[in-house]
C-alpha cells in the first residue's frame, strides 16, 4: 500500500475513534465506548511509533569513530536520512521531498570532501580505497536520481535502503578503520 493511502486511512481511522467517543458521550460519561475511544487515541502515537520505528535510523555510539567532527556529521546525515524518509513516509508532498533529497546530497558531498581532507591531512595509507568508496557511492545516489525523476515512487524506497544501508555498513566498516590512525595522529 502506498504511504499516501496509510496516512489517508490512519486519519480516517483517527476521525472515526473521534466522532465515536463525541457520540459516546452523547449517551452519558458512564459510557464505556467514549472511554475505549479515549485510550485508543492515546495508545495510537506509540503504536505507530513502534510499527514505524524500522523505517529510521538512529545513531549508536557504536558508530563512533572517536573523531568528534565526522561522528557530528555522521549523526547530521542519519537525521537528514530520516528527514527524506518522514517527507516519503509521511508523504508530505513532492517539494518537500526533492528538498530533503537534496540537503541530504549536499551534506554528503561536503562530508565526504571534509573526511577526505582529514585523512589526507594524516597521511592516511588506504585514503585512496576509502575515497573510492565515497566516488562509487555518490554515482550510485546520481543514478537513483536520474530514476527518480522517471520513477519517484518505485526508486524513493529503493534509494532510501541504500542510502541508509550503505551509510550504516560504511561507517561500521571503512570509516572504524581509519579512526585508530587519525587518533594516532592527534585527529579527535
Amino acid at each position: 500500500m502506498r504511504k499516501s493511502s496509510q496516512t489517508f486511512f490512519l486519519s480516517l481511522f483517527i476521525l472515526a475513534v473521534v466522532i465515536t467517543i463525541f457520540l459516546g458521550f452523547l449517551w452519558g460519561l458512564d459510557n464505556p465506548v467514549s472511554w475505549i475511544g479515549i485510550a485508543v487515541l492515546i495508545a495510537l502515537p506509540y503504536v505507530h511509533k513502534r510499527m514505524t520505528a524500522h523505517h529510521f535510523v538512529a545513531w549508536k555510539d557504536d558508530l563512533s569513530v572517536g573523531v568528534e567532527s565526522i561522528d557530528d556529521d555522521h549523526k547530521r546525515l542519519l537525521d537528514l536520512i530520516n528527514d527524506v524518509q518522514r517527507a516519503v513516509y509521511y508523504y508530505m508532498g513532492e517539494a518537500f521531498e526533492r528538498k530533503a533529497i537534496g540537503e541530504l546530497v549536499d551534506y554528503t558531498k561536503y562530508h565526504f570532501e571534509r573526511e577526505e581532507g582529514l585523512m589526507k591531512e594524516a597521511g592516511y595509507p588506504g585514503f585512496d580505497e576509502h575515497k573510492a568508496e565515497h566516488v562509487a557511492m555518490i554515482s550510485k545516489v546520481e543514478e537513483f536520481l536520474g530514476s527518480y525523476e522517471r520513477d519517484r515512487g518505485g526508486t524513493i524506497e529503493n534509494m532510501m535502503d541504500y542510502l541508509k544501508s550503505w551509510l550504516i555498513n560504511h561507517i561500521r566498516g571503512t570509516d572504524q578503520r581509519y579512526s585508530p590512525y587519525l587518533q594516532e595522529k592527534g585527529i579527535h
